[in-house]
């Protein structure tokens, strides 16, 4: 076990090295990053790390200074329970949704559901085999939704990979039936222009409202044409999700070109994506508020009105922010903490070389009141321990923990591991406890860690995209208030009210 407050984790020397440099002016210097690995069907990526990198990774895990292949290094407070390998899925797991005790992972092959009463112990409920990456995931009431961002020969689960410049080609969200959840049911299918890379769920009594994220349009696709400056709006009635379909595609950066008015990236902006449509959007319902994480923007809106947001305010940082990925509000609605995923989830960027600001959460305020409210930039968070340069790492999902008068997060770093910090002093975010694997190759640069780390009833739950289900116990004066607050149903990017 290491302790927090160990040297040997906090500042660890790798990634200094010249051929680290190079990465960073690679990054820096490369056209729009791609959001989250996205091999399609196909397996992680691997890629061969110099042969000096190699041995300084092996040198370092000799001398402790990280931990050794595989090995599990946490802070005192925080306890592994359990972990579920991969069984029937062998494809890149992704994010969590949960329900009663029970807890929905996604993965590029499917879903799989587990039960979770006994956090210590979780069974495999079922398995669902419907290929189509990412299979972002979300549940509400009976139904589960998934998002399918692979062009695909049609939308039944048996489909194969197909090019996205054929018109036939499909992408876009499925629901199913999740009434037996030993038995999930395929119950509608809609098509989303450019696909669906992530969704948020806006509920409501009667029907599900659906924000459809997507990007990377061209004029060689179909059914993805530019400019894709806006997101798909789809209304799910309860009753009949078979009837669920697109109302409205609202233009979130209106402007002249071909573009629109969002980003314009590269060469304008070096090493910063283009805008050409949302990565991650998450809504706020109890306040009638969203903030999006749209590649080279950052947008505050309100969603009074589900079918047609308005946005409030826009922002980017052409400075230290690659790509904006996602975005996370505080309790109090008066904060955001949007990601920037530099290097797209598939690179070594937290090292030295990179440095603290790149690759990390960035937290503003939003002051103002009402449709003139603006985000304001107060600080950057980025895990205080170097990683190897085998290991992709980069800010990613993560989620609230519920105490009241503190701004408290767990989120996913991929090989980085699972970090809780505090961000109540907006200029000063702190770290308590952490969580990691060391890495997976001490020669090749392989994808893999924490792909969402979620706090949900209790404990903390983990999807590592190797390695598999997660579940963490936190152990702390300022986090164990949160063990009061108990929840029917999270999708963290539809954040509830925790205290209402």
């Amino acid at each position: 076990m290491t302790l927090l407050n160990d040297p040997r984790t906090r500042h660890r020397r790798l990634g200094v090295a010249a051929v680290a440099a190079g990465l960073l002016a690679a990054l820096l210097t490369a056209g729009p990053a791609a959001a989250t690995p996205d091999p399609g069907d196909g397996p992680a990526a691997r890629e061969k790390v110099s042969r000096s990198d190699a041995a300084e990774v092996k040198a370092a895990m000799a001398s402790g200074e990280i931990p050794g292949q595989d090995e599990i290094v946490h802070s005192d407070n925080v306890q592994h329970l359990a972990n579920i390998p991969k069984e029937a899925l062998p494809g890149i797991n992704s994010d969590l949704a949960f329900q009663g005790r029970y807890a929905f992972a996604g993965n590029y092959d499917g879903f799989r559901i587990f039960d979770i009463s006994n956090p210590k112990a979780p069974k495999t409920v079922s398995q669902v085999l419907c290929p189509g990456s990412q299979n972002d995931i979300s549940v509400s009431g009976n139904l589960l939704f998934l998002s399918t961002d692979s062009s695909r020969s049609d939308s039944s689960c048996t489909s194969t990979t197909q090019p996205a410049t054929e018109k036939s080609s499909w992408e876009g969200m499925k629901v199913f039936d999740i009434t037996d959840k030993a038995n999930p049911k395929y119950v509608a299918a809609v098509e989303t222009a450019c696909g669906s890379h992530t969704h948020s769920l806006v509920p409501e009594r009667k029907n599900v409202y659906i924000y459809v994220s997507s990007y990377s349009p061209s004029a060689t696709f179909p059914d993805c044409q530019p400019p894709h400056d806006g997101i798909s709006v789809i209304k799910v009635p309860r009753n009949a999700p078979e009837k669920a379909a697109v109302v409205n595609f609202p233009v979130l950066f209106p402007g002249e070109g071909p573009d629109g008015g969002g980003n314009p990236g590269s060469p304008t902006n070096p090493g910063v994506s283009k805008t050409t449509g949302c990565h991650d959007i998450t809504v706020l319902p109890s306040k009638d508020l969203a903030a999006g994480a749209c590649m080279g923007d950052g947008i505050l809106f309100s969603i009074k009105d589900p079918e047609h947001p308005k946005v409030i305010d826009q922002v980017q940082d052409n400075v230290n922010f690659a790509f904006w990925h996602s975005a996370t509000f505080n309790q109090k609605a008066d904060k955001v903490v949007f990601t920037d995923e530099l290097g797209g989830g598939g690179a070594a960027t937290c090292n030295a070389a990179i440095g603290p600001n790149r690759g990390a959460d960035g937290i503003y305020d939003i002051v103002g009141k009402g449709d003139r409210r603006k985000l304001v930039f107060r600080s950057y968070y980025k895990i205080p321990r170097h990683q190897a340069d085998t290991e992709n790492c980069v800010a990613h999902n993560g989620s609230l923990i519920p105490v009241k008068g503190k701004d408290l997060m767990v989120q996913a770093w991929y090989q980085g591991g699972v970090s809780v910090w505090d961000f109540t002093d907006s200029v000063h975010p702190k770290e308590i406890a952490y969580f990691e694997r060391g890495p997976l190759n001490t020669d090749t640069l392989q994808v893999g860690g924490s792909w969402s780390a979620y706090y949900y009833n209790g404990y903390i739950y983990s999807n590592d995209i190797a390695k598999g289900f997660d579940v963490l116990k936190l152990s702390d004066r300022r986090t164990d208030p949160a063990e009061r607050v108990r929840l029917r149903e999270l999708n963290v990017q539809t954040q509830p009210d925790y205290f209402d």
